[in-house]
């Protein structure tokens, strides 16, 4: 059994994870996770990572690269950037278990838009995304770290072009 996170500490992790994601201030969001914390989002939410495909299945080192190409490069797919804007509600947290120490879940809606105009597919069109998310957490040093983020998409079953922004 893990150990005891309250209500509020989850609540307080979530929101400032979600303040990291949409002030793009993804080098910080990246330290919120352990050494080997997994990043993760599947199409079957009733499969494991190994026997369906993902939208993202990221291990640390590619949650590493997909930081270093946002922050450091412009793709285009990124071009402008994405802006965008987490909401989280219904937070719930447990005592974990199988190596981790804290389970939260909560529900999460993220608005995502990339300004422009008609010159580029998108461009200027917002799009919500809606989750139930599962994170496991890690006690390191007396701080919570991310072992897993598990999120899966209302939608994730229908095409969903240019997911390059992390959600």
């Amino acid at each position: 059994m893990g150990e005891a996170i309250s209500r509020d500490e989850a609540e307080d992790f979530l929101y400032e994870e979600a303040r990291l994601l949409d002030e793009r201030l993804y080098d910080d969001w990246l330290t919120l996770f352990t050494d080997d914390g997994v990043y993760w989002l599947p199409i079957d939410d009733k499969a494991a990572p190994d026997k369906h495909l993902s939208l993202v299945y990221d291990n640390h080192l590619r949650i590493e690269e997909r930081v270093y190409r946002l922050t450091q490069y412009s793709p285009p797919a990124q071009t402008p950037p994405s802006r965008t804007q987490h909401f989280v509600s219904n937070v719930q947290a447990w005592p974990g278990e199988n190596g981790a120490d804290a389970v939260l879940h909560s529900a999460q809606m993220i608005y995502e838009m990339r300004a422009g105009d008609y010159r580029q597919f998108e461009l200027g069109d917002p799009r919500s995304f809606a989750a139930r998310c599962e994170h496991h957490l890690r006690s390191e040093g007396g701080v919570w770290k991310i072992a897993l983020k598990r999120m899966v998409l209302l939608n994730r079953d229908v095409p969903i072009p240019n997911l390059t922004f992390i959600i």
